[in-house]
């Protein structure tokens, strides 16, 4: 029986989270893609904290929805996340793609966050 894209994902993320854990120091920036929104989070896994997070359903970039295309508002997310962490004094992260293809929408994230210097 061939597996589904959702399974084929999962399956996915086991072998990336085998290898991928977040500290205080260094989180775990974990990225949910969905058909609609994008989602990302900086995790503390020691001690099992949401430090930062972001969203396209945040104010600050579903505010303005002039017919904007998903990667833009996936752009405007990485920015927020890296300002966000700033904020919170955090410089470094762990990027966890969470078994999607690297590419589009979070390729445009990365990328943006890495412009607002956060680094990974």
């Amino acid at each position: 029986m061939p597996l589904t894209k959702r399974k084929r994902r999962l399956k996915i993320k086991k072998r990336i989270r085998k290898r991928i854990n977040g500290t205080a120091d260094r989180p775990r920036m974990s990225v949910y893609r969905s058909n609609k929104h994008i989602s990302v989070q900086l995790i503390d896994d020691v001690n099992g904290n949401t430090l930062v997070s972001a969203s396209s359903l945040n104010k600050e970039v579903a505010g303005d929805d002039t017919a904007q295309s998903k990667t833009d508002k996936s752009k405007k997310v990485g920015h927020l996340i890296a300002d966000k962490a700033k904020e919170a004094g955090i410089e470094k992260v762990v990027f966890d793609r969470n078994g999607f293809k690297y590419h589009g929408r979070l390729k445009a994230l990365a990328d943006a966050a890495r412009e607002e210097g956060l680094k990974f």
